[in-house]
């Protein structure tokens, strides 16, 4: 009986679903239905039926589903219309300052919308029992929903904030506390994101039961899974806890689908709609996060670094004095005009018109008259000229019909219709590059490992002109305007702790990894599946550890395997060398560690250097890690330990700061061990131990390393 995961996306418009196959990752089927906000169940019922279309129509039933998974924009909206709760906040501390971090008062979330707070506060040593019961009797005749407790060094010691929640819930509320947020200090940034948390929990309680009936009525036994802000899923269970972390996580689905579907390890992601472009950075096979804000203020909250431009399909065309001086951010949408390519068949006495299409627009937006009606001059248009868009493209357009209706601008111009598209496509890109340059070197992604890769409706009509103009690879994603939905069916569980410690020791590492091991294995994570990634920040004296892992997805069995030649050839197509010089040097389990020498050139081409560059192939083709100048060994379970002290002896460097050790990745089984983040040899053994001692003595193990 095959096995399935589902997807769904919940947008303003539309409510998408995907079902792929458990153990090939194929699509199966897509399907579209309009979002029933106005219907008595609301959103439910739009999800109810776009499931049982297509359980229906594809034959499964719904014992076959294994995974189910939902991405919902319910918190990220419920902050931007302040549809929020009021929350009453409990601080304990001991000092002035301490009073001042803790009342955050009421936070703006957007232009004219707050989140409103009440609070009370005591010294520590000053609280009891009847004080708290007293206290939050009161939060609740202000009017507060939930209760937040926070104390000054609760990320220690919480048993205050403990006492507060323990006695807020006996009462029958909502409560939650800072260092069930973070367990970071940062007293005031860690309780102004518990205060978001909570004041989120009685809506998304609502909607993730509501959401999760659903899913029982249709017969699904699996868990209902929410999509979060970081591109991983959580439990429903979860969501009910800490409602936040879903917060964005509609920018993080097709993030997810570029990382799961299409395989990027290192590149930019696009994903293109009518009237934006959200723009990510992918290195090493991981997605880049960073702190989340709301309104003006920083949170703890973990979210996907996505930047957001109003350039898209449907941006329109401003001109002045003879030629084209700006693209977007108004779209022909918002301004109630169709796109000039989108038309059945050439328009009739087409004449140039400038507009101001909202109040507050500048008069200066490029439209055409015509016979049949008023059009916009978009982005889809000069992209569909100038030959961007291939014919099975979601995107593509009739290109004679946009050919004329651009023959008035042309003539506007003094340019051919080529040459206007030309400087319409130029200015996108230029706008585009001013994020996506900085982002490249902001995160450090090496220039020669990226490609480009669009997704969305309209991913064909940027991303390829880009990838021409600023010389990288680019391509759009299989199935682009759905890969925001298969990002969330394909979508892995995912945890992350971040703690305060300063020089943490192996005792610290060891208590950080089993502590998420525990929270990702409770969410549904199969222990067997989990990846830890421990991080040491010395900078902010902060021990980090990120894990993911899978319910019940592996398509290394079902999938078909990539044979030897097949895998030389895919890392010769990304590191863009000769394919006779590219050689598979090792295999572990489903990893293989391909090189590929690299001819560099610098100073106009005067100096040529050879470098070896290696890549780590898994088995289906995804490519989890490229290094430059890296030296392996594979071994035996046995002796890893000699081999690890082998490449730490031979690729440290030394200087007046101490020993700084290499990079060290493992491979065995299907399995990746990063300890990049780590800065001792104590720290990476001590790791190293705890994920490899419990195989077999003889299992091989990869391990590889590189210079930091």
């Amino acid at each position: 009986m095959r096995k399935v995961r589902i997807g769904i996306d919940v947008g303003g418009t539309f409510t998408d679903a995907v079902v792929i196959d458990n153990q090939t990752g194929e699509v199966i089927a897509k399907a579209k239905r309009p979002t029933t906000h106005h219907h008595e169940d609301g959103v439910a019922q739009g999800i109810v039926e776009i499931i049982n279309e297509v359980l229906t129509n594809n034959n499964i039933s719904p014992e076959q589903v294994v995974f189910i998974a939902h991405g919902t924009t319910q918190a990220t909206n419920a902050l931007l219309e302040g549809d929020v709760a009021k929350v009453g906040i409990i601080g304990m501390g001991k000092s002035k300052a301490a009073f001042n971090e803790l009342n955050v008062k009421h936070i703006e979330l957007a232009p004219g919308k707050f989140l409103e707070t009440e609070f009370s506060y005591f010294d520590v040593d000053e609280i009891t029992k009847e004080k708290a019961e007293q206290a939050i009797n009161e939060l609740v005749a202000q009017g507060c929903e939930v209760i937040v407790a926070s104390e000054a060094y609760a990320v220690d010691d919480p048993h205050l904030e403990k006492l507060v929640t323990e006695l807020a819930r006996e009462k029958g509320l909502y409560a939650t506390s800072g260092h069930e947020i973070s367990q970071l200090y940062g007293l005031r940034m860690r309780t102004r994101t518990a205060v978001v948390n909570a004041s989120l929990i009685p809506k998304m309680i609502e909607t993730a039961n509501m959401t999760e009936q659903v899913v029982k009525r249709v017969g699904i036994p699996s868990e209902l899974m929410i999509m979060r802000a970081d591109g991983g899923v959580m439990s429903v269970n979860e969501v009910r806890q800490r409602p936040i972390l879903t917060m964005l996580s509609g920018l993080a689905a097709g993030v997810a689908g570029a990382l799961m579907y299409e395989k990027i390890s290192d590149g930019v992601f696009f994903e293109v709609g009518g009237t934006s472009i959200d723009i990510s950075v992918i290195k090493d096979g991981k997605v880049i996060v960073n702190n989340a804000q709301v309104g003006k203020h920083k949170t703890y909250l973990k979210a996907l670094d996505v930047r957001t431009l109003g350039i898209a399909g449907g941006s329109m065309i401003r001109i002045a004095g003879g030629k084209v001086i700006d693209v977007g951010p108004r779209s022909a949408h918002l301004a109630d005009k169709h796109y000039e390519c989108f038309v059945d068949a050439p328009v009739t006495n087409a004449k140039l018109k400038e507009i101001t299409p909202l109040p507050g627009d500048s008069p200066d937006h490029a439209i055409i008259t015509s016979d049949q009606g008023d059009y916009a001059y978009t982005l889809a248009g000069a992209a569909n000229i100038l030959g961007y868009v291939p014919e099975d493209d979601y995107a593509y357009a009739n290109v004679e019909a946009a050919r004329v209706a651009w023959q008035p601008l042309a003539e506007y111009c003094g340019k051919t219709v080529e040459e206007v598209a030309r400087d319409v496509m130029d200015i996108a890109c230029e706008k585009i590059w001013n994020i996506v340059g900085p982002m490249i070197k902001e995160y450090e992604v090496n220039p020669e490992y990226i490609e480009f890769v669009g997704g969305g409706g309209s991913a064909a009509i940027t991303t390829f002109a880009l990838g021409e103009k600023y010389g990288f690879k680019a391509k759009t994603a299989k199935n682009a305007p759905y890969i925001s939905t298969i990002g969330v069916a394909m979508a892995m569980v995912r945890e992350q702790i971040e703690r305060s410690v300063v020089d943490p020791s192996s005792s610290d590492i060891q208590k950080i990894r089993a502590d998420i091991m525990d929270q990702i294995v409770a969410q549904g994570a199969k222990e067997e599946s989990v990846e830890i990634a421990i991080e040491v920040d010395k900078q902010r004296n902060i021990l980090i550890a990120t894990a993911t892992g899978a319910t019940e997805f592996s398509n290394d069995g079902g999938a078909e395997n990539l044979t030897e030649e097949a895998i030389t050839a895919k890392v010769a197509d990304v590191f863009s060398v000769d394919r006779k010089l590219v050689q598979a040097k090792a295999q572990s389990g489903a990893f293989h560690i391909v090189k590929a020498p690299k001819e560099s050139r610098k100073l106009f081409n005067l100096i040529r250097k050879t470098e070896e560059h290696y890549a780590v192939v898994k088995n289906d083709g995804m490519i989890p890690l490229k290094l430059k100048g890296a030296q392996f060994i594979k071994t035996a379970r046995s002796g890893y330990g000699d081999a690890l002290n082998n490449l730490v002896a031979q690729l440290s460097s030394y200087s007046d700061a101490g020993q700084t050790i290499p990079k060290v990745y493992a491979f065995t089984g299907s399995r990746m061990f990063d300890y990049s983040g780590l800065f001792s040899t104590d720290q990476l053994s001590s790791m190293m131990s705890m994920d490899l001692e419990h195989l077999d003595a003889q299992q091989d193990v990869l391990l590889v390393a590189a210079k930091k």
